[in-house]
């Protein structure tokens, strides 16, 4: 998840944005939302459902009205408005993704740039518009305070089911002069969860 979190940080930085969000700075309408205060949003993708109970295997999560929700680790959709009983097992924090979500994954690293992110995969939520901007910079200097760094615009078009990747703006030293994008398609026909080996729609 560097790509996704960099990206985050990159926006509170250059755009006065916000890593974990209260739900009602995404869903002001929904007054049960509006008023949880153990769930959160953590960027515009993730609805994250901690744990806080000893020993828990299972919680209640509330999904917001006015969105479709993906359970993050078998890709099935609910309808928001709801609550739903979620498994937590040991080793899986309940999570969902907003339809419309695009979301991006690097290689597996212990550190922003010790591999080459040449290759990067886009896992795509269907249901909704919607759109991201990929960030990057040098990750070893703040040359980015003086404008050294790059965007690249990702938006989603749902009813035409059109991916598409926009033009790159800005640059930095030793950014990478070519990118290739994997892209993992998600629907309520089509659930998947997120898997490091899955095979690429395109």
């Amino acid at each position: 998840l560097f790509p996704y979190i960099y990206a985050l940080e990159g926006e509170v930085v250059q755009g006065a944005g916000t890593m974990m969000r209260p739900f009602v700075m995404d869903f002001p309408q929904d007054r049960t939302a509006r008023e949880l205060t153990d769930e959160y949003m953590f960027g515009p993708a993730f609805l994250v459902a901690p744990i806080t109970k000893y020993q828990a295997r299972s919680r209640d999560v509330y999904l917001p009205a006015g969105a479709t929700w993906y359970d993050y680790w078998t890709g099935k959709t609910r309808a928001g408005g709801q609550t739903v009983e979620t498994p937590a097992p040991y080793d899986d924090l309940p999570l969902y993704v907003r339809a419309g979500s695009i979301i991006p994954y690097g290689p597996a690293e212990q550190y922003i740039g010790e591999k080459p992110a040449a290759t990067e995969t886009l896992y795509v939520y269907g249901g909704a518009d919607g759109k991201f901007t990929l960030y990057e910079d040098d990750g070893l200097t703040f040359d980015y305070e003086k404008g050294a760094f790059s965007q690249i615009p990702i938006t989603w078009d749902n009813a035409a089911k059109t991916l598409t990747i926009g033009k790159r703006t800005g640059t930095f030293d030793g950014m990478l002069a070519n990118r290739a994008f994997n892209v993992v398609y998600v629907s309520a026909d089509k659930p998947a969860g997120y898997s490091p080996d899955a095979t690429p729609d395109a």
